[in-house]
């Protein structure tokens, strides 16, 4: 992919994001924030039949942290939860284009957002607090928002 193309591609999802918004009824809702830049994604997701049906998010943030954020909303959609689980923030810098450095932390940041909602819905229809409390201790873990 091209810098160019990279370039456009940031730009239009930035320009015009994909799936802005709070889902009222949302069945897990993630909250994250990059303790180092300040950005900060809220995910919502609705699900049903172990699918995710519809995902919206409001971030505050960086042109790369709102692109990163529309383009897991259209990657997630009609994803079973098992699938979604193994999405990286490789897979969200693969459909957006290759980051700058200084800004791939922004697709972390958007990953954690979807693990987060997704630990919020096992704890509220599983009682299952596991992955919850896994990326609540990696978000505060500094090693994890190092610029490599």
């Amino acid at each position: 992919m091209s810098k160019e193309h990279v370039k456009d591609l940031l730009m239009e999802h930035f320009m015009n994001p994909r799936n802005v918004g709070e889902l009222a009824d949302a069945d897990g809702v993630g909250d994250v924030g990059n303790p180092l830049c300040g950005d900060i994604v809220r995910l919502f997701l609705k699900i049903k039949d172990n699918k995710i049906q519809k995902a919206t998010f409001k971030t505050f943030g960086c042109r790369a942290a709102i692109a990163t954020s529309s383009i897991l909303t259209e990657m997630v959609q009609d994803k079973t939860l098992e699938a979604a689980l193994q999405l990286s923030q490789d897979d969200m810098m693969q459909a957006l284009g290759e980051l700058p450095p200084l800004k791939r932390h922004c697709a972390k940041l958007a990953e954690f957002a979807l693990k987060a909602a997704l630990g919020n819905y096992f704890a509220r229809a599983r009682s299952d607090t596991k992955l919850a409390e896994e990326i609540v201790r990696r978000i505060h873990d500094p090693r994890e928002w190092r610029v490599s």
